[in-house]
Protein backbone atom coordinates (compact mmCIF):
# COMPACT_ATOMS: atom_id res chain seq x y z
CA UNK A 1 0.00 0.00 0.00
CA UNK A 2 1.87 3.18 -0.52
CA UNK A 3 0.91 6.92 -1.82
CA UNK A 4 -1.28 5.88 -4.85
CA UNK A 5 -3.85 5.08 -2.63
CA UNK A 6 -3.29 1.18 -3.98
CA UNK A 7 -3.15 -1.59 -1.62
CA UNK A 8 -3.83 -5.16 -0.78
CA UNK A 9 -6.62 -5.16 2.62
CA UNK A 10 -6.00 -7.90 4.36
CA UNK A 11 -3.92 2.44 30.26
CA UNK A 12 -1.13 3.08 31.84
CA UNK A 13 -0.51 2.63 35.88
CA UNK A 14 0.38 6.10 37.96
CA UNK A 15 4.02 4.24 39.22
CA UNK A 16 6.93 3.33 37.00
CA UNK A 17 6.11 -0.19 37.12
CA UNK A 18 2.35 0.80 35.83
CA UNK A 19 4.14 2.71 32.80
CA UNK A 20 6.77 -0.36 31.86
CA UNK A 21 3.96 -2.89 32.22
CA UNK A 22 1.38 -0.73 29.73
CA UNK A 23 4.28 -0.73 27.31
CA UNK A 24 5.20 -4.08 27.39
CA UNK A 25 1.48 -5.71 27.13
CA UNK A 26 -0.08 -3.16 24.74
CA UNK A 27 2.04 -4.78 22.30
CA UNK A 28 1.49 -7.97 23.18
CA UNK A 29 -2.16 -7.49 23.47
CA UNK A 30 -2.11 -5.97 20.38
CA UNK A 31 -0.44 -9.32 18.47
CA UNK A 32 -2.96 -11.61 20.34
CA UNK A 33 -5.69 -9.60 18.59
CA UNK A 34 -4.25 -9.60 15.49
CA UNK A 35 -3.42 -13.45 15.84
CA UNK A 36 -6.98 -14.06 16.78
CA UNK A 37 -8.89 -12.37 13.61
CA UNK A 38 -5.86 -14.53 11.60
CA UNK A 39 -5.15 -17.62 13.03
CA UNK A 40 -6.15 -20.40 11.02
CA UNK A 41 -8.33 -22.79 12.38
CA UNK A 42 -8.08 -26.66 12.58
CA UNK A 43 -9.64 -29.14 10.68
CA UNK A 44 -12.30 -31.24 11.39
CA UNK A 45 -14.59 -33.95 10.06
CA UNK A 46 -17.51 -32.10 8.28
CA UNK A 47 -20.85 -32.26 10.36
CA UNK A 48 -23.04 -30.66 7.05
CA UNK A 49 -24.29 -32.97 5.02
CA UNK A 50 -27.83 -32.04 2.39
CA UNK A 51 -31.14 -32.36 4.07
CA UNK A 52 -34.15 -32.13 3.30
CA UNK A 53 -35.36 -29.49 1.15
CA UNK A 54 -37.47 -26.12 2.57
CA UNK A 55 -37.53 -27.97 6.13
CA UNK A 56 -40.12 -25.77 7.76
CA UNK A 57 -38.06 -23.67 10.40
CA UNK A 58 -39.08 -21.07 13.22
CA UNK A 59 -37.24 -18.59 15.93
CA UNK A 60 -38.09 -18.15 19.59
CA UNK A 61 -38.14 -14.89 21.24
CA UNK A 62 -34.48 -13.80 21.40
CA UNK A 63 -32.72 -12.67 24.21
CA UNK A 64 -32.16 -8.80 24.12
CA UNK A 65 -30.80 -6.10 26.51
CA UNK A 66 -34.08 -3.46 26.96
CA UNK A 67 -35.37 -4.42 30.20
CA UNK A 68 -33.21 -2.63 32.84
CA UNK A 69 -31.70 -5.31 34.77
CA UNK A 70 -33.53 -7.94 34.24
CA UNK A 71 -31.45 -11.35 33.90
CA UNK A 72 -31.59 -12.83 30.01
CA UNK A 73 -31.42 -16.34 29.07
CA UNK A 74 -29.67 -17.65 26.05
CA UNK A 75 -32.88 -19.19 24.04
CA UNK A 76 -32.61 -22.19 21.96
CA UNK A 77 -34.05 -21.68 17.82
CA UNK A 78 -36.85 -23.70 18.43
CA UNK A 79 -36.75 -27.11 15.72
CA UNK A 80 -39.81 -27.97 14.02
CA UNK A 81 -40.94 -31.88 15.14
CA UNK A 82 -39.11 -34.51 13.62
CA UNK A 83 -36.41 -32.53 12.19
CA UNK A 84 -32.51 -32.28 13.59
CA UNK A 85 -30.45 -29.47 14.16
CA UNK A 86 -27.90 -30.73 11.83
CA UNK A 87 -30.95 -30.74 8.91
CA UNK A 88 -31.96 -27.81 9.39
CA UNK A 89 -28.47 -26.19 9.26
CA UNK A 90 -27.55 -28.60 5.99
CA UNK A 91 -30.86 -27.11 4.51
CA UNK A 92 -29.99 -23.87 5.10
CA UNK A 93 -26.40 -24.19 3.60
CA UNK A 94 -28.00 -25.47 0.69
CA UNK A 95 -30.49 -22.42 0.06
CA UNK A 96 -27.79 -19.67 1.05
CA UNK A 97 -25.25 -21.75 -2.00
CA UNK A 98 -28.36 -21.63 -4.25
CA UNK A 99 -28.53 -18.02 -3.35
CA UNK A 100 -25.25 -16.75 -3.64
CA UNK A 101 -24.91 -18.52 -6.95
CA UNK A 102 -27.76 -16.57 -8.37
CA UNK A 103 -25.99 -13.11 -7.09
CA UNK A 104 -22.63 -14.09 -8.77
CA UNK A 105 -24.34 -14.51 -12.60
CA UNK A 106 -26.53 -11.59 -11.61
CA UNK A 107 -23.53 -9.49 -10.93
CA UNK A 108 -21.54 -11.41 -13.84
CA UNK A 109 -24.29 -10.11 -16.08
CA UNK A 110 -23.74 -6.48 -14.57
CA UNK A 111 -20.44 -6.43 -14.76
CA UNK A 112 -20.20 -8.14 -18.53
CA UNK A 113 -17.99 -10.53 -17.04
CA UNK A 114 -17.91 -14.12 -17.81
CA UNK A 115 -18.23 -16.90 -14.66
CA UNK A 116 -15.35 -19.49 -14.98
CA UNK A 117 -16.49 -23.24 -15.05
CA UNK A 118 -14.82 -23.49 -12.24
CA UNK A 119 -16.84 -21.17 -9.74
CA UNK A 120 -19.72 -23.45 -11.21
CA UNK A 121 -18.35 -26.30 -10.08
CA UNK A 122 -17.69 -24.71 -6.35
CA UNK A 123 -21.47 -24.38 -6.00
CA UNK A 124 -22.10 -27.44 -7.11
CA UNK A 125 -19.93 -28.72 -4.59
CA UNK A 126 -21.07 -27.48 -1.35
CA UNK A 127 -25.10 -28.23 -2.59
CA UNK A 128 -24.00 -31.54 -2.55
CA UNK A 129 -22.29 -31.03 0.59
CA UNK A 130 -18.97 -32.48 -0.04
CA UNK A 131 -16.40 -30.40 2.13
CA UNK A 132 -13.25 -31.93 0.32
CA UNK A 133 -14.00 -31.11 -2.98
CA UNK A 134 -15.68 -27.56 -2.21
CA UNK A 135 -12.50 -26.57 0.08
CA UNK A 136 -9.83 -27.80 -2.57
CA UNK A 137 -11.75 -25.64 -5.15
CA UNK A 138 -12.05 -22.79 -2.96
CA UNK A 139 -7.97 -23.01 -2.75
CA UNK A 140 -7.49 -23.10 -5.90
CA UNK A 141 -10.34 -20.12 -7.01
CA UNK A 142 -8.75 -18.25 -4.33
CA UNK A 143 -4.96 -18.67 -5.49
CA UNK A 144 -5.77 -18.01 -9.43
CA UNK A 145 -8.67 -14.82 -8.17
CA UNK A 146 -6.20 -12.61 -9.71
CA UNK A 147 -6.08 -14.52 -13.38
CA UNK A 148 -8.47 -12.61 -14.77
CA UNK A 149 -10.66 -9.37 -13.85
CA UNK A 150 -13.68 -11.53 -13.77
CA UNK A 151 -12.31 -13.70 -10.82
CA UNK A 152 -11.21 -10.70 -8.73
CA UNK A 153 -14.13 -8.96 -9.12
CA UNK A 154 -17.07 -12.31 -8.54
CA UNK A 155 -14.40 -13.44 -5.52
CA UNK A 156 -16.84 -12.19 -2.43
CA UNK A 157 -19.58 -14.03 -3.43
CA UNK A 158 -17.57 -16.89 -3.74
CA UNK A 159 -15.43 -16.12 -0.19
CA UNK A 160 -18.89 -15.59 1.54
CA UNK A 161 -20.28 -18.81 0.33
CA UNK A 162 -17.35 -21.02 1.78
CA UNK A 163 -17.25 -18.83 5.12
CA UNK A 164 -21.26 -19.65 5.30
CA UNK A 165 -20.18 -23.86 4.93
CA UNK A 166 -16.87 -23.48 6.76
CA UNK A 167 -18.94 -22.69 9.73
CA UNK A 168 -21.63 -25.06 9.35
CA UNK A 169 -19.32 -27.27 9.09
CA UNK A 170 -16.78 -25.93 12.52
CA UNK A 171 -19.63 -25.53 14.83
CA UNK A 172 -22.34 -27.94 16.52
CA UNK A 173 -25.54 -27.45 14.71
CA UNK A 174 -27.60 -26.71 17.49
CA UNK A 175 -25.47 -24.12 18.67
CA UNK A 176 -24.74 -22.89 14.95
CA UNK A 177 -28.29 -21.90 15.51
CA UNK A 178 -28.43 -20.60 18.48
CA UNK A 179 -25.89 -18.23 18.25
CA UNK A 180 -27.57 -16.74 15.47
CA UNK A 181 -30.33 -16.48 17.00
CA UNK A 182 -28.73 -14.20 19.75
CA UNK A 183 -27.31 -12.28 17.10
CA UNK A 184 -29.88 -11.84 14.52
CA UNK A 185 -32.76 -11.50 17.57
CA UNK A 186 -31.14 -8.72 19.14
CA UNK A 187 -31.67 -6.96 16.01
CA UNK A 188 -34.30 -3.84 15.63
CA UNK A 189 -36.41 -3.54 12.51
CA UNK A 190 -33.71 -1.48 9.79
CA UNK A 191 -30.78 -2.46 11.73
CA UNK A 192 -27.64 -2.39 9.45
CA UNK A 193 -25.53 -5.27 11.41
CA UNK A 194 -21.64 -4.94 10.81
CA UNK A 195 -19.95 -8.72 11.51
CA UNK A 196 -15.93 -8.97 12.19
CA UNK A 197 -14.82 -12.03 13.06
CA UNK A 198 -15.88 -15.18 11.14
CA UNK A 199 -18.40 -16.47 13.00
CA UNK A 200 -19.86 -13.36 13.86
CA UNK A 201 -20.22 -12.09 10.06
CA UNK A 202 -20.82 -16.13 7.99
CA UNK A 203 -22.94 -17.27 10.77
CA UNK A 204 -25.71 -14.12 10.89
CA UNK A 205 -25.73 -14.15 7.45
CA UNK A 206 -26.90 -17.71 6.71
CA UNK A 207 -29.61 -17.60 8.87
CA UNK A 208 -30.47 -14.03 7.58
CA UNK A 209 -30.88 -15.11 4.20
CA UNK A 210 -32.72 -18.32 4.90
CA UNK A 211 -34.72 -17.00 7.32
CA UNK A 212 -39.17 -16.16 7.04
CA UNK A 213 -38.47 -12.62 8.81
CA UNK A 214 -36.74 -9.80 8.04
CA UNK A 215 -33.57 -9.46 5.96
CA UNK A 216 -30.97 -7.31 7.20
CA UNK A 217 -28.21 -5.02 5.44
CA UNK A 218 -25.47 -7.50 6.64
CA UNK A 219 -21.72 -6.27 5.73
CA UNK A 220 -18.25 -7.12 7.33
CA UNK A 221 -16.07 -4.32 8.88
CA UNK A 222 -13.05 -6.40 7.60
CA UNK A 223 -13.40 -5.82 3.76
CA UNK A 224 -14.33 -2.30 3.64
CA UNK A 225 -11.16 -1.46 2.21
CA UNK A 226 -11.29 -3.66 -0.79
CA UNK A 227 -12.68 -1.37 -3.79
CA UNK A 228 -14.49 -5.42 -5.12
CA UNK A 229 -16.13 -5.61 -2.03
CA UNK A 230 -17.45 -2.74 -1.59
CA UNK A 231 -18.94 -3.41 -5.54
CA UNK A 232 -20.37 -6.53 -3.91
CA UNK A 233 -22.29 -4.47 -1.01
CA UNK A 234 -23.76 -1.95 -4.00
CA UNK A 235 -25.06 -4.81 -5.93
CA UNK A 236 -26.70 -6.27 -2.97
CA UNK A 237 -27.75 -3.47 -0.66
CA UNK A 238 -27.41 -0.40 -2.67
CA UNK A 239 -31.24 -0.01 -2.78
CA UNK A 240 -30.95 -0.10 1.07
CA UNK A 241 -28.86 2.46 2.09
CA UNK A 242 -25.89 4.71 0.59
CA UNK A 243 -23.18 2.59 -0.32
CA UNK A 244 -19.41 3.34 -0.11
CA UNK A 245 -18.25 4.47 -3.74
CA UNK A 246 -14.21 4.38 -5.18
CA UNK A 247 -14.03 8.09 -4.26
CA UNK A 248 -15.13 7.53 -0.30
CA UNK A 249 -12.31 4.13 -0.50
CA UNK A 250 -9.57 6.75 -2.36
CA UNK A 251 -10.20 10.01 -0.19
CA UNK A 252 -10.43 7.47 3.36
CA UNK A 253 -6.78 5.95 1.45
CA UNK A 254 -5.00 9.06 1.49
CA UNK A 255 -6.34 10.22 4.76
CA UNK A 256 -4.72 7.44 6.61
CA UNK A 257 -1.40 7.84 4.50
CA UNK A 258 -1.57 11.52 5.24
CA UNK A 259 -1.95 10.76 8.83
CA UNK A 260 0.41 7.55 9.38
CA UNK A 261 2.98 10.25 7.76
CA UNK A 262 2.76 13.18 10.10
CA UNK A 263 2.91 10.28 12.84
CA UNK A 264 6.14 8.73 11.68
CA UNK A 265 7.36 12.29 10.96
CA UNK A 266 6.96 13.21 14.81
CA UNK A 267 8.27 9.51 16.00
CA UNK A 268 11.31 10.52 13.66
CA UNK A 269 12.19 14.07 14.69
CA UNK A 270 11.67 13.80 18.51
CA UNK A 271 12.47 10.06 19.17
CA UNK A 272 12.36 10.50 23.40
CA UNK A 273 8.55 11.38 22.84
CA UNK A 274 6.09 9.26 23.06
CA UNK A 275 5.53 7.31 19.74
CA UNK A 276 2.33 8.45 17.81
CA UNK A 277 2.81 4.98 15.17
CA UNK A 278 0.75 2.30 16.64
CA UNK A 279 2.20 -1.23 17.79
CA UNK A 280 2.07 -3.43 14.42
CA UNK A 281 1.75 -0.28 12.13
CA UNK A 282 4.25 -0.33 9.70
CA UNK A 283 4.95 2.62 7.62
CA UNK A 284 7.63 3.85 5.64
CA UNK A 285 9.19 6.59 3.08
CA UNK A 286 10.56 5.40 0.28
CA UNK A 287 11.41 7.15 -3.41
CA UNK A 288 9.45 9.70 -1.70
CA UNK A 289 6.63 7.68 -1.27
CA UNK A 290 4.55 6.77 1.85
CA UNK A 291 4.12 2.72 2.14
CA UNK A 292 1.93 1.80 4.95
CA UNK A 293 1.21 -2.17 5.39
CA UNK A 294 0.51 -4.88 8.11
CA UNK A 295 -3.61 -5.51 9.37
CA UNK A 296 -3.37 -2.30 11.43
CA UNK A 297 -2.78 -0.06 8.83
CA UNK A 298 -5.66 -1.87 6.80
CA UNK A 299 -8.06 -1.74 9.48
CA UNK A 300 -7.57 1.99 10.25
CA UNK A 301 -8.72 2.68 7.18
CA UNK A 302 -11.48 0.13 7.23
CA UNK A 303 -12.50 2.20 10.34
CA UNK A 304 -12.46 5.64 8.64
CA UNK A 305 -14.70 3.54 5.81
CA UNK A 306 -16.93 2.60 8.40
CA UNK A 307 -17.67 5.83 10.00
CA UNK A 308 -18.02 7.09 6.38
CA UNK A 309 -20.44 5.08 5.97
CA UNK A 310 -22.42 5.80 8.91
CA UNK A 311 -21.90 9.63 8.16
CA UNK A 312 -23.56 8.72 4.51
CA UNK A 313 -26.91 7.16 6.49
CA UNK A 314 -27.52 9.62 8.99
CA UNK A 315 -30.95 8.21 10.01
CA UNK A 316 -29.43 3.92 10.25
CA UNK A 317 -29.23 2.56 12.91
CA UNK A 318 -26.02 0.43 13.47
CA UNK A 319 -25.13 -2.30 15.30
CA UNK A 320 -21.52 -4.48 15.44
CA UNK A 321 -19.97 -7.84 16.48
CA UNK A 322 -16.26 -6.71 16.09
CA UNK A 323 -13.11 -8.59 14.94
CA UNK A 324 -10.89 -5.34 15.69
CA UNK A 325 -12.02 -2.32 17.97
CA UNK A 326 -13.27 0.54 15.87
CA UNK A 327 -12.84 2.57 18.97
CA UNK A 328 -14.07 5.62 17.44
CA UNK A 329 -17.55 4.23 17.59
CA UNK A 330 -17.56 3.92 21.50
CA UNK A 331 -18.45 7.50 22.98
CA UNK A 332 -22.29 6.61 21.81
CA UNK A 333 -22.33 2.65 21.75
CA UNK A 334 -24.25 0.25 24.37
CA UNK A 335 -24.89 -3.29 24.92
CA UNK A 336 -27.35 -5.10 22.70
CA UNK A 337 -27.15 -8.61 23.58
CA UNK A 338 -24.16 -10.29 22.70
CA UNK A 339 -23.42 -7.34 20.12
CA UNK A 340 -23.15 -3.64 20.11
CA UNK A 341 -25.78 -0.81 18.89
CA UNK A 342 -23.59 2.22 17.58
CA UNK A 343 -24.73 5.97 17.44
CA UNK A 344 -27.12 5.61 20.21
CA UNK A 345 -28.93 9.08 20.71
CA UNK A 346 -31.81 7.72 22.54
CA UNK A 347 -31.49 8.42 26.72
CA UNK A 348 -33.54 5.11 27.34
CA UNK A 349 -30.97 3.18 25.63
CA UNK A 350 -27.76 4.95 25.92
CA UNK A 351 -25.06 3.10 27.91
CA UNK A 352 -26.05 4.62 31.80
CA UNK A 353 -24.61 2.73 35.47
CA UNK A 354 -27.49 0.51 35.29
CA UNK A 355 -27.06 -0.59 31.46
CA UNK A 356 -23.44 -1.24 32.57
CA UNK A 357 -24.40 -3.73 35.19
CA UNK A 358 -26.96 -5.18 32.48
CA UNK A 359 -24.27 -6.30 30.82
CA UNK A 360 -22.74 -8.41 33.04
CA UNK A 361 -26.17 -9.92 34.09
CA UNK A 362 -26.60 -10.65 30.38
CA UNK A 363 -22.89 -12.17 30.40
CA UNK A 364 -23.26 -14.16 33.31
CA UNK A 365 -26.63 -16.00 32.44
CA UNK A 366 -24.94 -16.81 28.82
CA UNK A 367 -22.30 -18.39 30.84
CA UNK A 368 -24.07 -20.44 33.38
CA UNK A 369 -26.18 -22.16 30.20
CA UNK A 370 -23.79 -22.45 28.26
CA UNK A 371 -21.53 -24.33 30.32
CA UNK A 372 -24.46 -26.20 31.21
CA UNK A 373 -24.53 -27.11 27.88
CA UNK A 374 -22.34 -30.31 27.03
CA UNK A 375 -22.54 -29.70 23.31
CA UNK A 376 -21.63 -26.13 23.77
CA UNK A 377 -19.39 -26.65 26.70
CA UNK A 378 -17.40 -29.16 24.22
CA UNK A 379 -17.25 -26.58 21.12
CA UNK A 380 -13.98 -24.70 21.29
CA UNK A 381 -15.02 -22.44 18.50
CA UNK A 382 -18.94 -21.70 20.22
CA UNK A 383 -16.93 -20.85 23.80
CA UNK A 384 -14.07 -18.78 22.08
CA UNK A 385 -17.14 -16.97 19.67
CA UNK A 386 -19.29 -15.96 22.91
CA UNK A 387 -15.69 -14.98 24.86
CA UNK A 388 -14.95 -12.89 22.03
CA UNK A 389 -18.37 -10.79 22.63
CA UNK A 390 -18.29 -10.62 26.37
CA UNK A 391 -14.72 -9.33 25.87
CA UNK A 392 -15.54 -6.48 23.29
CA UNK A 393 -18.59 -5.33 25.22
CA UNK A 394 -16.05 -5.57 28.60
CA UNK A 395 -13.54 -3.21 26.51
CA UNK A 396 -16.36 -0.67 25.47
CA UNK A 397 -17.43 -0.72 29.51
CA UNK A 398 -13.49 0.06 30.55
CA UNK A 399 -13.48 2.72 27.49
CA UNK A 400 -16.50 4.21 29.28
CA UNK A 401 -15.24 4.24 32.86
CA UNK A 402 -17.19 1.44 33.90
CA UNK A 403 -14.32 -0.28 35.71
CA UNK A 404 -15.94 -2.76 37.82
CA UNK A 405 -18.63 -3.87 35.80
CA UNK A 406 -15.84 -4.54 32.84
CA UNK A 407 -13.63 -6.40 35.10
CA UNK A 408 -16.74 -8.48 35.74
CA UNK A 409 -17.42 -9.24 31.93
CA UNK A 410 -13.73 -10.10 31.16
CA UNK A 411 -13.80 -12.60 33.83
CA UNK A 412 -16.71 -13.67 32.90
CA UNK A 413 -15.35 -14.07 29.25
CA UNK A 414 -12.66 -16.31 30.77
CA UNK A 415 -15.02 -17.91 32.14
CA UNK A 416 -16.52 -19.29 28.99
CA UNK A 417 -13.29 -19.30 27.73
CA UNK A 418 -10.26 -19.47 29.88
CA UNK A 419 -7.54 -19.79 27.82
CA UNK A 420 -8.85 -16.83 25.08
CA UNK A 421 -5.94 -15.24 24.49
CA UNK A 422 -7.36 -11.83 23.90
CA UNK A 423 -9.53 -12.13 27.25
CA UNK A 424 -6.61 -12.85 28.98
CA UNK A 425 -4.58 -9.99 28.23
CA UNK A 426 -7.06 -7.63 28.14
CA UNK A 427 -7.93 -8.63 31.80
CA UNK A 428 -4.41 -8.69 32.63
CA UNK A 429 -3.89 -5.14 31.27
CA UNK A 430 -6.69 -3.88 33.38
CA UNK A 431 -5.15 -5.41 36.48
CA UNK A 432 -1.79 -3.56 35.60
CA UNK A 433 -3.28 -0.08 34.77
CA UNK A 434 -4.24 -0.36 38.44
CA UNK A 435 -1.67 -1.73 39.52
CA UNK A 436 -2.47 -5.16 40.52
CA UNK A 437 0.33 -7.42 39.99
CA UNK A 438 -1.32 -9.94 42.61
CA UNK A 439 -4.37 -10.37 40.97
CA UNK A 440 -2.57 -10.28 37.24
CA UNK A 441 -0.16 -13.24 38.22
CA UNK A 442 -2.31 -16.12 39.21
CA UNK A 443 -4.73 -15.14 36.32
CA UNK A 444 -2.01 -15.63 33.73
CA UNK A 445 -0.49 -18.71 35.83
CA UNK A 446 -4.20 -20.39 35.32
CA UNK A 447 -3.99 -19.24 31.55
CA UNK A 448 -0.51 -21.19 30.86
CA UNK A 449 -1.37 -24.42 33.06
CA UNK A 450 -4.75 -24.35 30.26
CA UNK A 451 -2.34 -23.59 27.71
CA UNK A 452 0.95 -24.98 28.27
CA UNK A 453 1.90 -24.80 24.38
CA UNK A 454 0.51 -21.16 24.24
CA UNK A 455 3.83 -19.17 24.21
CA UNK A 456 2.73 -15.72 24.18
CA UNK A 457 1.01 -16.48 27.72
CA UNK A 458 4.21 -18.24 29.11
CA UNK A 459 6.03 -14.91 27.65
CA UNK A 460 3.06 -13.11 29.54
CA UNK A 461 4.01 -14.61 32.49
CA UNK A 462 7.57 -14.61 32.55
CA UNK A 463 8.03 -10.94 31.70
CA UNK A 464 5.10 -10.42 35.25
CA UNK A 465 7.91 -12.34 37.55
CA UNK A 466 10.50 -10.38 36.40
CA UNK A 467 8.38 -7.05 37.07
CA UNK A 468 7.63 -8.68 40.78
CA UNK A 469 11.33 -9.26 41.31
CA UNK A 470 12.32 -5.66 40.50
Amino acid sequence: MDGTGKGHPATPGNTKRGLAWAWVLGIGALLVVLIGILAPRPEKEPVWQPGPKNAPVSRTAAPSLRTPRQPQSHLHWALPAGVTAEEVVANKVIQFARNRREVLHNLAKRLSEEVPAELDRFFDAVEAGHWDKANDLFEAIRNNRTRTEGMTKLWPAIHETYGVAEAARMWPPQQLLDYGQAVLGSLRPGMIYVGGTDAGRFIPTLLNETSEGERHVIITQNALADGTYLQYVSFLYADRLSTLTQEDSQKAFQDYLSDAQKRLQHDQQLPDEPKQLRPGEDVRVAEDRVQVSGQVAVMAINEKLFQTLMDKNPDVSFAIEQSFPFTSTYSNATPLGPIMELRVQDEQTSLTPERAAQSVDYWRAIAQQLLADPEAANSSDARKAYAKMASEQAALLLNRKYAAEAEQAFLIAIEISPSNPEAVFRYVNLLMGQNRLGDAIPAVMNAVNLAPENKQFRDLLERMQKIKKN
